[in-house]
């Protein structure tokens, strides 16, 4: 645990976009599994969610910025 607080510690911002990226992939993946989508299709949304969890997490980081 200690690892995870340090490495929170030291980059906020990587941490911020990895667990948000992993939250909104996984409700991606549960709420499109039925969908049928191909794997390109899959491909595609996955990479995006990952891009706008990055994007999320760079907005977050403005906020810390201003501390």
């Amino acid at each position: 645990m200690k690892a995870v607080i340090d490495f929170w510690g030291k980059h906020n911002f990587w941490a911020s976009w990895l667990i948000l990226g992993v939250g909104m992939v996984a409700i991606l993946l549960w709420a499109g599994w039925q969908v049928g989508f191909t794997k390109q299709q899959w491909a595609a949304l996955i990479s995006v969610t990952v891009i706008v969890a990055g994007l999320a997490a760079w907005i977050i980081s403005w906020e810390s910025d201003d501390e």
